[in-house]
């Protein structure tokens, strides 16, 4: 994001990248990021080519579904927001 001053300018051109910004604060997301890794290292050098593929394509479905899911909770969470910053702003 150019200028944070700027937001609704923006997020009309595109400029307003928030997943680029998320860093998970729990100390165990590195951790276990490097668990993953290394469990892949080991089983590429365990399983045959075609074994493999299987699990790097199981792994990728995992991811979209996965992502698929924080897409439709940040849109319940931003909606929520929404309506919460209305009922505040309209009752006395």
């Amino acid at each position: 994001m150019k200028d944070n001053k700027y937001l609704i300018e923006n997020l009309f051109h595109g400029n307003l990248r928030l997943d680029e910004s998320i860093h998970p604060e729990q100390a165990e997301y590195q951790e276990i990021n490097r668990q993953i890794s290394d469990l892949m290292q080991d089983y590429r050098t365990q399983l045959t080519d075609n074994e493999y593929d299987a699990l790097e394509q199981l792994v990728d479905l995992i991811g979209q579904s996965t992502s698929m899911y924080v897409e439709a909770a940040f849109e319940q969470g931003f909606r929520t927001g929404g309506k919460l910053i209305i009922e505040v702003l309209c009752k006395p």
